[in-house]
């Protein structure tokens, strides 16, 4: 959406010039409109969100070791600690690895040996 803050008006405007008359029309005027506005305040929403969750990543303990690693930034430092949590769930560091996917896995099968692969389990999401 380019102008939100117009979207409403246009609307408006454009259901007022509108010479054919057909079913729902006055049902469209009455409803249209409203859901314009509401959907004129939803970047202004997200925008705040945007800058609450920021505020509550630089809050925690763990952002600077988060957003230090190349490739996370804000909403996947946010990520991370919404699914790790404190990181209490996981005695050790092998286990998050695991969990997160990172850890090689050694296949072993009687005396053969496949070599490491990466894990196929982890976290499902």
């Amino acid at each position: 959406m380019r102008h939100p803050d117009h979207l409403a008006e246009q609307i408006t405007t454009a259901l007022d010039e509108q010479t054919v008359q057909v079913p729902g029309t006055e049902t469209a005027r009455d409803i249209v409109p409203g859901l314009a506005e509401t959907l004129a305040v939803i970047p202004s929403r997200r925008e705040a969100l945007k800058q609450r969750i920021a505020s509550l990543l630089t809050a925690h303990p763990l952002a600077k070791v988060l957003t230090s690693m190349p490739g996370i930034g804000v909403r996947t430092g946010a990520r991370v600690l919404a699914v790790v949590g404190d990181g209490t769930a996981f005695p050790t560091a092998a286990y998050l690895a695991s969990y997160a996917g990172l850890a090689p896995v050694t296949h072993r099968s009687g005396i053969s040996i496949r070599g490491k692969h990466p894990p196929c389990g982890g976290s499902p999401s």
